[in-house]
Parts: C-alpha cells; sequence; structure tokens
C-alpha cells in the first residue's frame, strides 16, 4: 500500500506575516479529489513527524498534509543548548502558539488541486493537539483575536495527547466545539514541559459535548505519539502507532466519508482497533 504514496517536500509563502511554512504532502494513489487532513507536530518537532499517521491517512486514500511551524519546532533544540531550556521557552510564545493557528488557516487557502474542499480534517500532536482544539472551536483566553475560529472549511479532528484548557473553565472552553473530535491518550502520557498529569487529558472530552470520541492506550506514553524519528528514543518508539493511526482513520472514515462500518465499529467500541487494558468510549457518531 505504501509504495503508491508520493511524498513532495514545498515551502508555503505566507506575504502577509513573511513567513515560510514547510509543508510535506503525502498523496494517495489515483488522480481524482481526495479528503484531506492537516497534520500538526508537537512542540520541538518538524513536518517529518507524525510520519506513521500520514502514511496511514495517504494509504487509506487521504492527502496528509504536514505543516511545519517554525518558532515551536525542532529550531527550538537543534544547534546545541540545553534541549528542555528551549523547548520550555517554546511552550510560553504566545505569538508562535497564534502563528500554528495562522499557518493553518493559510495552509487551508492554498490545499492541492487534489482536495476535496468538503471533506477536510486536522490531526496533532500534543501542541499540535492544542491546534486541533483550537482550529476545531476551543475558546481562547482573551477572545478570538480575529481568527474566526472555529474554522467551518474544517469538519473533524484528532486531537493525540489533548492539552486540557488553562485560564477558562472548561465547559466555556470547550463551548465551541461544533464538528466531531477523536481524542486519544495514555494512562502514561504525562507532559514534562507543562506539568500535565495524564487524567487531565481525558478532560476536554469528558467536559465538552460535541460528538466524538475517547481512547486511552495502556500505558502509552506523551512521546508514544510522536514519531520523531531524529529525536530518537521514546519519541521514536513504534508501539502505539498502529493503534493510533487504525483509530485515526477509522474515525475520519465515519465522519468525513460516512463510512456506516467504520461509524458501527467506533459505536460497537472500536473492537480490534484497541488492545487489552485499552479504554474506549464514543459519544453520538
Amino acid at each position: 500500500m505504501e509504495a503508491r504514496i508520493t511524498e513532495s517536500r514545498l515551502t508555503l509563502r505566507d506575504p502577509a506575516r513573511a513567513r515560510d511554512i514547510p509543508v510535506l504532502i503525502r498523496e494517495p494513489a489515483g488522480t481524482g479529489p481526495a479528503p484531506a487532513v492537516i497534520v500538526s507536530h508537537g512542540l520541538g518537532g518538524s513536518r517529518e513527524g507524525l510520519a506513521y499517521l500520514g502514511r496511514a491517512l495517504a494509504g487509506a486514500g487521504y492527502l496528509a498534509i504536514h505543516l511545519q511551524h517554525i518558532g515551536s519546532d525542532d529550531s527550538l533544540w537543534r544547534g546545541g543548548g540545553d534541549r528542555m531550556v528551549g523547548l520550555a521557552a517554546g511552550a510560553l510564545n504566545v505569538q508562535a502558539a497564534l502563528d500554528r493557528l495562522l499557518d493553518v488557516k493559510f495552509a487551508l487557502g492554498n490545499l492541492p488541486s487534489r482536495t476535496d474542499p468538503a471533506r477536510l480534517a486536522i490531526a496533532g500532536h500534543s501542541f499540535g493537539a492544542w491546534t486541533v482544539q483550537h482550529m476545531l472551536g476551543e475558546r481562547l483566553p482573551g477572545g478570538d483575536r480575529g481568527l474566526g475560529l472555529p474554522d467551518p472549511r474544517l469538519k473533524a479532528g484528532v486531537a493525540l495527547s489533548p492539552i486540557p484548557a488553562i485560564g477558562l473553565p472548561p465547559r466555556l472552553a470547550y463551548g465551541g466545539y461544533a464538528v466531531p473530535i477523536l481524542h486519544v491518550t495514555g494512562t502514561e502520557d504525562h507532559g514534562f514541559i507543562e506539568g500535565i498529569r495524564a487524567p487531565a487529558r481525558r478532560v476536554p472530552f469528558e467536559q465538552s459535548t460535541n460528538p466524538g470520541a475517547l481512547a486511552v492506550l495502556e500505558g502509552a506514553m506523551h512521546a508514544s505519539f510522536a514519531d520523531e524519528a531524529e529525536a530518537g528514543g521514546r519519541y521514536a518508539d513504534p508501539t502505539y502507532h498502529a493503534r493510533a493511526a487504525a483509530l485515526s482513520v477509522t474515525f475520519l472514515d465515519a465522519v468525513l466519508r460516512g463510512d456506516a462500518s467504520a461509524r458501527a465499529a467506533l459505536r460497537g467500541g472500536a473492537e480490534g482497533l484497541v488492545g487489552p487494558g485499552d479504554v474506549f468510549v464514543e459519544r453520538g457518531l
């Protein structure tokens, strides 16, 4: 299946911000219109990250469009210096966070010609999940800042290691969600930069009311979903990649394609998609 996937790397230029956005596109076989998924890496990552997800999406007929967010990407730790200090500084950079949202909005206006504009979704890990959540309507402290969110072009989202809201009560923060979101986390999904404990990553699902699903994978850590090969170690460990990818593709098939068998699988507890000890909860799909 992967042999039919084509990869291309390019750089989008947003003239309004004089900003470059490195992009990796994984394209499925064929020439007809295809649903598309914007993929957003975590803090310190790159467009090369989340490769397992991009390959699975392209193999299932989706355009996977990986963005690299300069300012919260691997530039934070390359070139020496203390890695953790660099990442911590990036996590506190408000402009870098806003740039992520603006990167996605620009990419949505500059999609590959094969894209089916009626079937668009967004997926991301950690800071990428934060990006997913806000693009789909999680409210920002201090208001919308003129971003026009949620973006009505996006019809679904996948948040790997969701980020609980800061500065707003959960019901207010998540009250803007309007489209289905799949939340995927792990029992050991603790964040060492921001100090988030694993149980808190369930809150964006548990305190929201939009359709969606929650998967909690037994033993999965925060780095388990990253697939950042150059970071190595736990950031490249493939143990949970197949499960996260299968859940994501099935969810998007159910939502974007209206696939009845995919919807039935999710409503039936995602049997065959999750492993022993994993928790799966479906709501309103």
